[in-house]
């Protein structure tokens, strides 16, 4: 298993070579689905549809009880049943808005969307799970190209920080912020999984945007994140900290997607702190770094002008236990489109 894991661990950070720029998904290839019997989802959907121009056509209402944390299957399956009846066919990617639920059964509820419920996406017990297709993949167009939709969730428990991070990605796109990649190398051996990809994230990020690795449990007061990468249950030091708008920041552990009843520091706490988006895992992944968000991937191709939701995604390559939360379309390097 050790073997294995190494194997795996090199290919998913020293695999990822800097991507070359590509264009991004846009407004017309998202679809947003809306729990109508949900006021606070359907107040998401609808400033969302306005501030993005989502097409009336992509704008996709289901209607199922709200606030339960899990779905069974069959409720997940006619709930996407509707979903894909309702779907254009150049429809790319998902954005869901709720924070609950986050998981139909072993599955977190955006790896369901994107790949449908397959169990094979699942573990029973400290196990690997189905890879990706998507992983790393150069594709623009992961429906047509690859048959699966990435799926990211408009989380948020008030309308008020919905729109705080709806407004931040919008604010994002083509602004090319400075800003810094804060990768820390925690105390929590058993959570610091992702330390060794560290000195290649600096080595490629050079000249780009600025990286400090650190050996130390928080950050506080800094006022340029950009990407904060962690290790840790939980994260101190959030309230004293300025996020960059479409900053990425995770902490890999093993319930920060259980996001409205998690033990552990939940992945809205980052999008309440002014990050733009996150990840975390909705069931027991145990620590495979092959389950969090490889760093190298993440910021390489988020640099490259991919939108949020294509960098975050094509980081992990097995996701079926991790939710994707924040704003899909924030793209704060990718260049506007010639006329």
């Amino acid at each position: 298993m050790t073997c294995i894991r190494t194997i795996l661990r090199l290919a998913l950070y020293l695999g990822a070579a800097l991507p070359s720029p590509a264009l991004a998904l846009d407004h017309t290839q998202l679809a947003v689905i809306i729990n109508t019997q949900d006021p606070l989802s359907v107040q998401i959907g609808e400033y969302y549809a306005a501030k993005r121009s989502i097409l009336f056509q992509n704008l996709i209402r289901v209607g199922f009880p709200p606030g339960n944390a899990s779905l069974t299957r069959e409720e997940f399956e006619a709930i996407k049943a509707q979903v894909d009846a309702r779907t254009l066919p150049q429809v790319q990617a998902y954005a869901l808005t709720w924070a609950a639920p986050y998981r139909v059964e072993c599955m977190s509820i955006t790896t369901a969307f994107a790949f449908g419920y397959d169990m094979a996406y699942c573990a029973d017990g400290c196990k690997l799970s189905q890879p990706s297709r998507y992983f790393n993949s150069p594709s623009t167009r992961p429906f047509t190209q690859l048959k699966m939709r990435p799926t990211m969730s408009i989380a948020a428990t008030s309308f008020e920080n919905a729109k705080e991070l709806i407004d931040r990605g919008v604010e994002s796109d083509g602004s090319f912020p400075p800003g810094t990649a804060y990768l820390l190398s925690t105390s929590d051996n058993a959570r610091n999984v992702r330390s060794p990809s560290y000195p290649l994230v600096e080595q490629m990020i050079r000249g780009r945007i600025y990286g400090r690795t650190m050996k130390q449990d928080a950050v506080k007061y800094a006022t340029d994140v950009l990407f904060y990468f962690t290790g840790l249950a939980n994260v101190t030091g959030l309230e004293t900290l300025r996020f960059v708008p479409g900053a990425i920041a995770d902490h890999l552990t093993s319930s920060g997607g259980m996001l409205t009843d998690s033990g552990q520091m939940s992945a809205l706490r980052w999008l309440e702190a002014g990050a733009t988006g996150s990840y975390g895992t909705v069931v027991e992944p145990c620590a495979f770094a092959q389950k969090f968000p490889s760093p190298v991937v993440t910021i390489g191709r988020y640099l490259q002008g991919e939108t949020l939701i294509e960098a975050y995604w094509k980081s992990v390559l097995m996701p079926g236990q991790g939710i994707f939360i924040g704003e899909p379309l924030a793209a704060p390097f990718r260049r506007p489109r010639a006329h």
